[in-house]
């Protein structure tokens, strides 16, 4: 799921938890990426938070998702085909999220009374007159009480003299520490244990640091993906950066690189940075098998939380294919959808883009987006991490990377038809009418070769439940294009099935 992405207004997938705030990026001297908030990580959409900002007007028709292509809100054209409007974010609130949540917290010792307040009664406030008390009676009382006090001075003069006299005879003997051996400084880790793994994994981890023309930016994490320089990290953590701005990327060690944007894709999320004149001796990380994660596997994160470089954290695989909906919260971010791997390892802003790896060092995922409570942290009032992290899944991700680095633009698996955003649990619902008054169901793509039609609801996927319309768009784009599957739908009441094969949608616009 810093935290970061807050803003655009989209119906929630009933299933998926709000969206984050981004995995979350933090700014690069610890300041907020953009409008002073810290950090980079996405947040999920939605979230129910006072502080979200107003969501866009919606138009007369139900909001759509592309991928499905979305209906009805006002996104910009997705290609050729009738459904090419973005997909909107689900019905955002406040957190990042992609960027952190920001909470709203109670004023410091309010609503306790006033120091000193009532402190004598009435009549006692400062500078009230003051009276000589009148003289107690004298007794043996107080005399008692005064050789109490001097039998006690007495006492803690003889202590602290016998203390010293102590202290001085076993200062003579010298100390009483013991040293360990220097063999027992040298602690073998084992290949597996956390220790080990991060030792290997940190060298090829990097801080990215982005900056627009006009001095906005944040910081996020990414990791060396091949020998020839190329970074992988997430879309939102290098989108100042895109048009005209800087990008340098820094090593645990200290080294640090100028860099630029090779290709970004906003609906996954993903980008490919490459590094000017990179080091002969990068060591690309292993990516492993996100589809044979199972919950409970041990997860390892690292990145840059509130710009907290080389930072790692440990938990476990919480929940797969868990439908996020996230955006940056800019006017004009579109939404990014994911079928994400949820972890509890600790994620927050600037934990954007840097990798999520299992017991063995090898990357799964691609740490997002988190969701927030929406209460501040480290002092700059963005959100943190409440355990609920998400991960895009490596296998989508490095498919992603691959095209990028071939052709600079991302390719996005689709049916050919537009369905609602609305919230609802009972599937994805094609709408009665497309985006700008397109076909709902594109003449001759997949879904109309499949026979689907306006008013279908689409419930399955394969094997996989689909609720809403968020939740299906995510799912399509785990697949390829050219991926063959089985669609399951109702329609008047009746059960239906039909399979399909998955056509191509090139680029963002």
């Amino acid at each position: 799921m810093s935290t970061e992405n807050e803003g655009n207004a989209v119906p929630p997938a009933p299933s998926a938890p709000p969206v984050p705030v981004a995995s979350p990026d933090a700014s690069p001297q610890g300041a907020a990426p953009e409008g002073n908030a810290q950090g980079a990580t996405r947040s999920s959409v939605p979230q129910e938070n006072p502080a979200a900002p107003p969501a866009a007007p919606a138009s007369d028709q139900p909001p759509a998702a592309h991928g499905a292509a979305p209906a009805g809100q006002g996104a910009a054209p997705a290609g050729p085909a009738p459904d090419g409007s973005w997909p909107p974010p689900p019905q955002a609130s406040p957190s990042y999220g992609s960027y952190g949540s920001y909470g709203d917290g109670a004023a410091y010792g309010g609503g306790g009374p006033s120091y000193g307040g009532d402190a004598g009664g009435p009549g006692a406030g400062w500078g009230a007159s003051w009276q000589q008390p009148a003289p107690k009676p004298r007794g043996g009382r107080g005399g008692l009480v005064a050789a109490v006090l001097v039998a006690a001075l007495v006492a803690g003069g003889l202590g602290g003299g016998l203390g010293y006299t102590l202290a001085k005879d076993r200062d003579d003997r010298g100390s009483t520490t013991v040293s360990a051996p220097d063999s027992a400084t040298q602690v073998k880790r084992a290949p597996g244990t956390i220790a080990n793994v991060a030792a290997k994994a940190l060298p090829s981890t990097v801080t990215i640091q982005a900056e627009s023309s006009d001095g906005e930016g944040g910081t996020g994490t990414g990791f060396v993906f091949d020998t020839q320089g190329h970074i992988v990290t997430n879309n939102h953590v290098v989108a100042e950066a895109v048009d005209g701005g800087r990008l340098t990327a820094t090593f645990p060690s200290g080294k640090k690189y100028d860099a630029e944007v090779v290709g970004h894709a906003q609906g996954y999320d993903v980008a490919v940075i490459k590094l000017k004149n990179a080091p002969s001796d990068l060591r690309p990380l292993a990516l492993g098998d996100s589809d044979k994660v199972a919950v409970g596997d041990e997860t390892i994160a690292i990145g840059a939380p509130f710009g907290l470089s080389n930072t790692v954290t440990t938990g476990i695989i919480s929940a797969k294919d868990r439908p996020v909906a996230s955006s940056d919260g800019s006017s004009t971010s579109k939404a990014s959808y994911m079928s994400a791997l949820q972890t509890d390892a600790s994620i927050n802003p600037g934990n954007s883009g840097g990798p999520l790896l299992d017991a063995s060092g090898a990357v799964i995922g691609i740490n997002s987006a988190i969701q927030s409570s929406g209460s501040g942290g480290f002092g700059s009032g963005q959100s943190g991490s409440i355990g609920l992290g998400f991960a895009i899944p490596i296998n989508q991700a490095k498919y992603v990377a691959q095209q990028l680095i071939k052709t600079g633009k991302p390719v996005y698996a689709k049916i050919g038809a537009s369905v609602s955003l609305e919230d609802s649990s009972d599937g994805a619902k094609i709408t009665d009418q497309g985006t700008g008054g397109a076909a709902a169901v594109e003449s001759g793509g997949p879904a109309d070769k499949a026979g689907l039609k306006p008013g279908d609801v689409i419930t399955k996927l394969d094997d996989h439940v689909i609720d809403s319309g968020p939740t299906l768009i995510g799912e399509i784009w785990t697949h390829q294009p050219g991926d063959k599957v089985k669609i399951t739908y109702k329609r008047g009441g009746q059960e239906h099935t039909a399979d399909l094969t998955l056509g191509a949608r090139e680029g963002d616009s």
